[in-house]
C-alpha cells in the first residue's frame, strides 16, 4: 500500500525542490557577501535581535560551568591561603633567627672591643643555662679547668661586672652573679673615690652598700667602680648606678641602694679575666707565726709567801731587813698603805728570778750574824 501525505499537505512544491531552491539561494548570498560586502548592516541587525535569545539559549551552559568554577577556585584558594602561611611561619623563624644573629653579632663586637682595652688576658665564654637553685643568682659557661679557668676569676661583660667564678669542673664553671645574696664586692664612687663594700639583695637584681655614714657624700646617679683592693677585680671596673640613697638621722648607718650596670641576666656572651692583678706579695707565713707566738707569749706570775709581821710585797721579799719601819701586825695577804702598789709590782718582777735559783724565797729564810774575824 503505497503511502500518500493527506491533501491538505499536498500544498507548493516538494521538499526536494525546496531544498534545492533555498540551497542556491544560500550560495548566491554568500557570493554577493564575499564580492560586494552588501550583507553586513542586515548581519548587524540580525545579530542584535538574536543576542538576547543566543544568551538565553546559553544560560544554562554558563551556569553549570560558573557552579564548577567556584568550587574549584575555593579549593586552590584554600591551598593558596595554606601555602601562604606556611610560608610566613617559615619567613618570620628567619626574621627572629636573623634577628638574633644580629644581636649576638653585635654583643661579640662589644665584648671584642672591651676584650682589647682590659689590661689582663681575658676569655670568651657563653652561658649555657641557669642553675636550679631559685634562692641563688648562679649561671653556669661552657669553660672549664681543660679551658684554664680557676676558681675566683671575675666574669663581665661589656658595660661592667657580673659575677665571680665560684665552682669549676672539667668543662663547665658556676658564676655566682653580683645580685646574689652571699656576693661581695669591694667598690668604690667614681665621683669623689668614697670606698665602700656592695652586697647583693637577691631575687630583687640590686646591690646595696652596706655600713655608709648617714652623712656620706653620696648621690643619686652616682657610679660605683671596683677598687682593686681585693686583688681579684682590677680597679676602675663599672659595677652599677645609685638608685637610691637613705639618710637616716637616728640610725647609725645610711640605706644605699644601686642597680647594676652589667647585662646580669641579658646577655648569652660574657668574658672571664683569666688572670688577677698584680699585688705587693704578702709577707711569709713562718714571720707572722713568730711574731704571733712572741706577742701572746706571757710569763707566768707567781706570789711569793709571806711572812708573819712583814708586808707582802715588801723589803722582806727581796732579801733585805727593814731599815727604819716597825714591823705591823697584819694578816697574810692584806696591803696597808701608799706604797702597796710599788711593792706588788716590785714582787712581781722578782718572784721569777727567786724561784728559779732556791726553792724558797730569800725573804723566808732567817737572816744569821755574822761570826767577828779572829
Amino acid at each position: 500500500m503505497e503511502y500518500s501525505p493527506p491533501p491538505l499537505f499536498k500544498q507548493g512544491a516538494s521538499a526536494r525542490v525546496k531544498m534545492t531552491v533555498f540551497a542556491c539561494i544560500s550560495i548566491a548570498l554568500l557570493l554577493v557577501d564575499s564580492r560586494m560586502r552588501s550583507l553586513e548592516t542586515v548581519r548587524f541587525y540580525a545579530g542584535a535581535v538574536l543576542s538576547p535569545l543566543q544568551k538565553a539559549a546559553l544560560l544554562p551552559r554558563d551556569a553549570i560551568y560558573g557552579v564548577g568554577d567556584y568550587f574549584s577556585t575555593l579549593s586552590s584558594l584554600e591551598k593558596q591561603v595554606r601555602e601562604l602561611k606556611r610560608q610566613q611561619i617559615a619567613g618570620a623563624q628567619a626574621l627572629q633567627q636573623a634577628q638574633l644573629q644580629t644581636m649576638e653579632n653585635a654583643q661579640l663586637r662589644r665584648l671584642m672591643d672591651a676584650r682589647e682595652r682590659l689590661p689582663v688576658k681575658s676569655m670568651l665564654a657563653e652561658v649555657l643555662y641557669d642553675t636550679r637553685d631559685v634562692n641563688s643568682r648562679k649561671i653556669v659557661l661552657d669553660r672549664g679547668t681543660q679551658q684554664g679557668v680557676a676558681l675566683g676569676l671575675p666574669v663581665i661583660d661589656n658595660l661592667g661586672v657580673v659575677g665571680q667564678v665560684t665552682r669549676v669542673f672539667p668543662f663547665t664553671s658556676e658564676v655566682t652573679l653580683l645580685t646574689d645574696k652571699e656576693q661581695a664586692i669591694p667598690v668604690q664612687l667614681l665621683r669623689n673615690g668614697l670606698r665602700s663594700v656592695a652586697y647583693g639583695r637577691g631575687k630583687s637584681g640590686a646591690l646595696e652598700l652596706r655600713f655608709t655614714a648617714p652623712n656620706a657624700d653620696i648621690q643619686v646617679g652616682d657610679i660605683v667602680v671596683t677598687s682593686g683592693l681585693d686583688g681579684i677585680y682590677p680597679a676602675g671596673l663599672a659595677v652599677a648606678r645609685v638608685s637610691q640613697v637613705e639618710n637616716s638621722a637616728g640610725g647609725s648607718f645610711g640605706g644605699v641602694i644601686c642597680q647594676p650596670l652589667a647585662g646580669i641576666s641579658n646577655n648569652t656572651q660574657l668574658l672571664i679575666l683569666m688572670s688577677a692583678p698584680d699585688m705587693p706579695p704578702r709577707p711569709p707565713e713562718e714571720e707572722v707565726r713568730a711574731l704571733k707566738k712572741h706577742a701572746n707569749k706571757m710569763g707566768p706570775v707567781k706570789e711569793a709567801p709571806t711572812v708573819p709581821g712583814a708586808i707582802p710585797g715588801g723589803p722582806a721579799a727581796l732579801g733585805t731587813a727593814p731599815a727604819a719601819a716597825p714591823p705591823v701586825a697584819q694578816a697574810p695577804g692584806v696591803m696597808v698603805g701608799t706604797g702597796a702598789p710599788a711593792a706588788n709590782a716590785a714582787a712581781a718582777t722578782a718572784a721569777p728570778a727567786a724561784n728559779a735559783n732556791t726553792a724558797t724565797p730569800p725573804a723566808a729564810q732567817p737572816v744569821k750574824p755574822k761570826e767577828p774575824a779572829r
